[in-house]
């Protein structure tokens, strides 16, 4: 197995900046600017994770700072109107918080990440301690890999096992993370099979088979054009 990013731990800070309850709602701003990240973890004991404030968290207290809302606007935000009146990190957090395990794929963080609409990560461990943060500029840093390295992990992942040489060759070509494949194949059913368990390789954009050049092995060598 090639060394690309497969895990949370991969690619997540493994140093993360975080707060205690009591701490002070302007020492908190301070933290968010100072470090440049849009939420805080926010512990208690030994590092566990029970909350997290981010910047949606802290924005109520200026968006109600000199506002009179209506009843209908008190009863439709009743949460954002207590944040407003917030002085410590334990009056505003979003609690419990949205947290992930440092063995989580990529793909399971970032399908946590669009569901739950949060940007950054805790990533606990079993006992609920802070280990990192991810945040989904970690989880986009996979399209960083090189087209060779892609080109290598497709060639040894996928088309070794699938596509045993000599009798078949096939064509590995990365392009801006568009893999190409093409070349001679003697059960066509696994061309869609390639093209999915390449479309997993970290850093690939999407998968095509170059119709013009993938061939059944044997007579006739018939032009293959997959719908994969």
């Amino acid at each position: 197995m090639l060394n690309s990013p497969r895990t949370v731990n991969d690619v997540m800070t493994h140093t993360a900046v975080a707060v205690g309850p009591e701490a002070p709602f302007k020492d908190i701003i301070a933290l968010l600017d100072q470090w440049k990240v849009s939420a805080l973890p926010v512990l208690e004991g030994e590092g566990r994770v029970i909350g997290l404030v981010s910047e949606a968290d802290l924005l109520p207290k200026e968006e109600f700072r000199d506002s009179d809302p209506d009843r209908f606007t008190q009863m439709r935000r009743l949460t954002d109107l207590a944040k407003a009146g917030g002085l410590t990190a334990a009056d505003v957090m979003t609690a419990p918080a949205v947290t992930v395990h440092p063995d989580a794929t990529l793909a399971q963080a970032a399908r946590i990440m669009a569901q739950r609409k949060v940007k950054r990560l805790p990533v606990v461990n079993a006992e609920g301690l802070l280990e990192g943060v991810v945040s989904r500029a970690d989880l986009l840093k996979v399209f960083l890999r090189t087209d060779d390295a892609i080109a290598e992990e497709v060639g040894q992942e996928v088309v070794t096992p699938l596509f045993p040489s000599p009798a078949e060759t096939v064509r590995v070509e990365v392009s801006d993370g568009l893999v190409t494949l093409g070349g001679r194949v003697r059960d066509t059913s696994l061309v869609p099979v390639a093209a999915r368990l390449a479309r997993a390789v970290e850093g690939v954009v999407d998968v095509r088979w170059d119709p013009t050049d993938v061939r059944t092995s044997g007579e006739g060598d018939q032009a293959l054009r997959s719908n994969a």
